[in-house]
């Protein structure tokens, strides 16, 4: 198991991507690395990889890796489009790393573990969209590298099976104890499968926690708005869920608009400052209209 560190780390292409990036991946853990698009998220694992010179330093158990060539690093890197090669059946793929690094490895019990031995033989080509992945991710483990980095491999697919993929790659990393890296946007996902989350907004780390530390606590405006608390003006903090109607006390404003959803009601609120909200409540009560007052039932605050 294997402890990545990155410190003070800079890097982007034509322009700056990453702005100072300092980030701990612990050794046998997963961790997602979540943003939104153009963050930096790919950079970073590009970084890690040593695919992308950078500032700063990279560190694995310690050691310096700044100078260290990328196919020295024993990273294997999983990308959303699966990249297999069409010229080799699935075993042929499988293989193709332990020959390109002249090793032996257990090919057939990892394609066993990722559930494609009855498809050993058969041509990437006539796979659909999970297999290739099962595939990919057979690929990158059965060389038992020191980090696996995943930059959303699982965004192309339909719901039902990017649940299914997303268990499977819970499992494989429990089994294996590979510290793994998950690059995604999707909020939901990260707190599926990873042990904890580190938030990059703007190239640089917001915060780094559990999912429940960064939904429940965050540290930062920034971090509150991405993870869809509502912060008002003079910096308090809410999540429409923590909020509710009331006619004596709380914010004056006035419903604009009220939608009936799974969850129960959630009204649209225009405050007397100008500023709009939402507040959810559980629920298919009488409708509110008209003059409202909204009641922060817990808030943070934020300079």
């Amino acid at each position: 198991m294997t402890r990545v560190e990155l410190e003070g780390v800079r890097a982007g292409y034509i322009a700056e991507v990453l702005r100072g990036v300092s980030a701990e991946f612990r050794a046998g853990e997963m961790t997602a690395v979540l943003g939104p698009s153009g963050c930096g998220k790919t950079t970073l694992l590009k970084v890690v990889a040593g695919l992308l010179p950078a500032e700063g330093r990279v560190r694995f158990d310690g050691e310096e890796m700044s100078g260290v060539a990328a196919e020295r690093r024993e990273v294997a890197m999983v990308f959303q489009k699966p990249l297999l090669f069409p010229h080799l059946d699935v075993r042929g793929n499988v293989e193709f790393g332990l020959k390109m690094r002249g090793r032996a490895g257990d090919a057939a019990g990892m394609m066993e573990m990722v559930g494609v031995s009855e498809l050993a033989g058969r041509k990437v080509g006539t796979l659909s969209g999970g297999q290739e992945q099962r595939v990919a991710l057979a690929r990158a483990l059965v060389t038992r590298p020191r980090v696996l980095l995943l930059d959303e491999p699982f965004s192309a697919l339909d719901e039902a099976l990017r649940s299914e993929m997303r268990s499977l790659v819970r499992r494989l990393q429990r089994e294996l104890r590979t510290t793994t890296v998950f690059v995604t946007h999707d909020q939901e996902e990260a707190s599926l499968v990873a042990d904890r989350i580190v938030l990059l907004l703007e190239g640089r780390v917001e915060q780094a926690g559990t999912a429940g530390e960064l939904y429940g606590r965050p540290t930062t405006a920034a971090a509150a708005r991405f993870f869809g608390w509502q912060v008002l003006r003079d910096g308090r903090a809410f999540r429409p869920d923590e909020a509710r109607l009331g006619a004596a006390a709380g914010l004056p404003g006035e419903v604009q608009d009220v939608v009936r959803w799974a969850r129960g009601t959630r009204y649209t609120v225009g405050l007397d400052t100008g500023e709009t909200v939402t507040v959810d409540e559980a629920g298919y009560a009488a409708e509110r209209r008209g003059a409202v007052r909204v009641e922060l039932l817990r808030y943070l605050e934020f300079s």
